[in-house]
């Protein structure tokens, strides 16, 4: 079957939703464990929706089917049919018990959904994934997110070869078989739907450790991992407690089972998994240790064992009616992870990554074929809505409402949504209900933002008045087409504000009718196609700072004159809109060197930043995002024909005119302060530091390789930890220096036994600029460390190019392209959600000049040629090829 065949294939629709005819009450499953062979009993008891008259249907995919029995008795074949997908049973009533057994094949599970090995067949684990539809490929079962039951689960294996059993809930029993083998029971007392199910079974060690609840509650927590690797566990369980204490004061939420087991496992499709009181995280977001994790992979650990944890309501207690609505749990949960880190580490940086993550990863997908709402209409394969546009669009959505609510506003609301919906699966309708209700608001305008697809444009002009003494701001709001939705209503805009004086001071903002005029901030909700605000009592033309703080997920536009925005720059105290009129700086400027303009823009950025390079008071971190123009990646999606040859040599320019503006002295003597400061410690200061000296070693290999090369290489050499490491490898290998081959080879032998460490080692050599990309993309494929069935070792190489580097990616002549499409054609054979996710790299084809833009199309269109592509992949590559 081609993927042009697979378009028959029927489309999942919102509208079509009903509800489940059957529902399971209670389930309980016993499980015969083994790595070629595990068996699965089942009993589900069957509630039938009195008002529906439809048969009894399951989903079950690739199950051996043994048995089936029917309120005890042993159904014949005419009694059931089977299909690929489903298995459906004659004779079935409200109150019924039906059992089967199924076989299941771990080992061959190379796809990583359902019950499958981790490792190597000696001293691999078993585990599960069932989110989004895993469930169906370990039993039957009604597998969509509104059948929500309780759980007992029986897991009986060899001893010796599966000493650690473990399921979701609260542990109800083990003991001996005989024969070598045993047995462990857990029961999970929270009705929930079928994604969360989860269990382990292996040699794992572990760290176990007491916690009390804020309501008295005693909680074992306790972390499991292979032995080699539960030293490194530690930072992840002082994270976990650091979450349950946030998560206990800022929301009121308690954890509610007597144990919260968390597994790391290096074979994984997702970055964790939630499932009820068993968490399975990838060990790139667990475990951490000085000598190989850098200070962004340990903000990443404690970020994302925070929003696993967060599920636990937001999730999990509070589930979704559908997967239309996986943002009601996902951008949900990313904005309460993103609340808990901003809290623990530096609020305004927090809020920069974030924002540089949504630009660099969001917008794109909203700009090209791949564009949908945070809740679609429709799809064919639901795993490949795990996007960017749920998560990160979602999390922006919710802080709007909770910006429109106040702190105090969004925490009652909150209250009221977990109390009303506990225990049940809600709509993103319930969450703007409850949470208008317990506000007397009416949030309902809000929805179209989930509806409705693409990035706002937001286009700001302001008009003084000298004589009236009135500064009259206007601002337009435009959303282009997107696939399916060519016509776009207004949406409510938060714009927070404010006004500057010419010296860099706050004026005081008058607004007729405004709640807070007189304040130096204020937000006006832009809901038409075009609004004026009147500032009153205004003595001079001011600057505005517009969509402070990242008010509403927009692009703006107007308002960017480089005296403005250096001025921003130098005084706004909004650390965001500092570093965003920096951002907005930088554009201008890049596109002044790229098109050989004017340079005004170039001078206006580099003499704000050299003057802030030269004040000691700037905090380091902010100090080195403000000195980092947008990435190539984001400059690409301004322009409707990207050369990233072009566009490559454009921001080296730009960065080599900030350094030299600065000055090789005065970088020199900031790499010398920095170098003998900086220490392996985790503390926001010393984080500070090594991300400053990054920036200031990446500037003086722009003015003197040479001398560069000879830092980095001392760096790598007397490094106490992996941020600085990594930071001279990179810089030895981007300016091809004669001391990169000794490092990378002894970086490969001293991490050789470390897969997360040799990640980096694949990645950072796919970031050589230009042609030569390719051909080490190539070397590193042939490297006995490289495979593509584990999902890590795939992004690192192929991930890390195609996504990381637009200039050695994209070639002229559309080699990558034809090599992206031949190892994804692979991989899907192997894992469908892995190829699918690594084939959104190509979204913005079009947006290419006309020579690339051609070879990406021709190489997209081989792909979906060939026979044999799965749902996932295929309608990947249909959408992106559908005009």
């Amino acid at each position: 079957m081609t993927a042009r065949d697979q378009l028959s294939t029927p489309l999942i629709r919102l509208s079509e939703y009903r509800a489940p005819a059957w529902r399971v009450e209670r389930i309980e499953l016993e499980f015969d464990l083994g790595i070629d062979a595990t068996e699965v009993f089942s009993r589900l008891h069957l509630r039938r929706d009195p008002m529906q008259d439809a048969p009894l249907r399951l989903d079950g995919e690739r199950l051996e089917l043994l048995s089936v029995t029917l309120d005890g008795e042993a159904l014949d074949a005419a009694r059931y049919r089977q299909s690929n997908e489903s298995l459906e049973v004659d004779g079935a009533r409200d109150g019924s018990v039906l059992e089967t057994r199924v076989r299941l094949a771990p080992a061959a599970n190379t796809a990583l959904e359902g019950l499958y090995l981790s490792g190597s067949r000696d001293a691999g684990f078993l585990l599960t994934q069932c989110e989004a539809e895993g469930f169906r490929h370990i039993t039957f079962f009604p597998d969509r997110p509104d059948v929500l039951a309780s759980y007992t689960v029986t897991l009986r294996a060899d001893k010796a070869r599966f000493p650690v059993l473990l399921a979701g809930g609260n542990p109800d029993g083990a003991g001996e078989l005989g024969d070598g083998r045993h047995w462990a029971r857990f029961v999970d007392p929270h009705p929930k739907p079928s994604y969360l199910f989860a269990l382990v079974a292996g040699r794992l060690e572990k760290i176990e450790r007491g916690y009390v609840t804020a309501d008295g509650r005693s909680v074992r927590l306790v972390m499991w991992s292979e032995a080699n690797v539960i030293d490194r566990c530690h930072y992840a369980m002082d994270a976990l407690e650091r979450s349950m204490r946030w998560d206990e004061k800022t929301y009121g939420r308690q954890y509610d089972l007597d144990v919260f087991h968390v597994v790391a496992t290096h074979d994984f499709n997702m970055g964790a998994m939630e499932n009820k009181g068993l968490n399975i995280f990838n060990a790139k977001y667990l475990l951490a240790d000085p000598d190989s994790t850098t200070d962004d992979e340990y903000r990443a650990v404690e970020a994302v064992v925070a929003h696993e944890y967060f599920h636990n309501w937001s999730g999990n207690r509070v589930t979704c009616r559908d997967w239309f609505q996986l943002s009601l749990k996902e951008g949900l949960t990313v904005f309460r992870e993103q609340q808990f880190s901003a809290d623990m580490n530096s609020r305004a940086l927090k809020r920069i990554e974030d924002v540089a993550l949504l630009r660099r990863a969001q917008f794109p997908e909203d700009a090209g074929p791949l564009a949908h709402p945070v809740r679609p209409a429709q799809y064919s394969e639901i795993n490949n809505f795990y996007t960017a546009t749920v998560y990160e669009k979602g999390a922006e959505l919710v802080r709007m409402i909770a910006g429109r609510l106040g702190q105090e506003g969004f925490r009652r609301g909150m209250d009221w949504y977990f109390a009303r919906h506990d225990g049940q699966a809600a709509t993103i309708e319930d969450f703007l209900t409850a949470l208008g209700e317990a506000n007397d608001t009416d949030l309902s305008p809000y929805l179209a933002w989930y509806v409705q697809a693409g990035t706002p444009r937001l286009r700001a002009n302001g008009r003084y008045d000298a004589a009236r003494r009135e500064y009259v701001l206007t601002l337009a709001q435009h959303t282009p087409p997107t696939p399916g939705q060519a016509e776009k209503q207004p949406l409510p805009i938060p714009v927070k504000l404010a006004l500057f004086a010419r010296d860099g001071r706050m004026l005081p903002l008058h607004v007729d009718g405004h709640p807070h005029s007189g304040d130096d901030e204020l937000v006006v909700v832009v809901d038409q196609a075009e609004q004026r605000i009147v500032f009153r009592e205004v003595d001079a033309e001011p600057v505005p700072s517009l969509l402070r703080g990242f008010s509403a997920p927009v692009m703006l536009e107007g308002l960017d004159t480089a005296a403005d925005l250096a001025l921003l720059l130098r005084h706004d105290p909004d650390g965001f809109n500092r570093w965003q009129a920096g951002q907005q700086l930088a554009v201008c400027a890049y596109e002044a060197l790229r098109d050989q303009r004017q340079a005004e823009a170039v001078d206006a950025w580099c003499d704000a930043l050299a003057g802030l390079f030269g004040e000691e008071a700037v905090d380091a971190a902010l100090l080195a995002e403000l000195m980092t123009p947008p990435g190539e990646v984001e400059l690409a999606e301004r322009e409707q024909a990207a050369d990233p040859d072009r566009i490559h040599a454009a921001r080296q320019a730009l960065q080599r005119r900030l350094a030299e503006r600065i000055g090789i002295d005065a970088l020199m003597a900031r790499y010398d302060i920095l170098a003998g400061t900086t220490s392996g410690e985790l503390d926001a200061e010393s984080q500070a530091r090594r991300r400053l000296k990054r920036r200031v070693l990446d500037l003086l290999a722009l003015l003197d390789a040479s001398r560069a090369q000879v830092l980095a290489a001392r760096q790598y050499e007397t490094s106490p930890g992996m941020t600085d490491r990594l930071a001279a490898l990179s810089v030895l290998v981007r300016t091809d220096a004669p001391q990169a081959a000794p490092a990378l080879a002894h970086f490969r032998t001293r991490y050789a036994d470390n897969p997360l460490a040799l990640d980096k080692w694949f990645s950072v050599q796919t970031q050589r600029a230009g042609e030569p990309a390719l051909t080490t993309v190539q070397a590193l494929e042939r490297d006995p460390a490289f495979t593509l069935r584990n999902p890590n070792r795939v992004n690192a190489l192929f991930g890390a190019w195609a996504r990381n580097n637009p200039s050695g990616f994209h070639r002229a002549d559309g080699a990558g392209y034809r090599l992206l499409a031949e190892r994804l054609a692979e991989l899907d054979a192997l894992n469908p959600q892995i190829a699918a996710r690594l084939a959104t790299v190509l979204n913005g084809w079009r947006r290419l000049e006309p020579g690339r833009r051609a070879r990406a199309k021709e190489a997209v269109e081989a792909l979906a040629a060939r026979d044999g592509l799965s749902r996932n992949l295929s309608e990947i590559v249909q959408s992106m090829l559908h005009d």
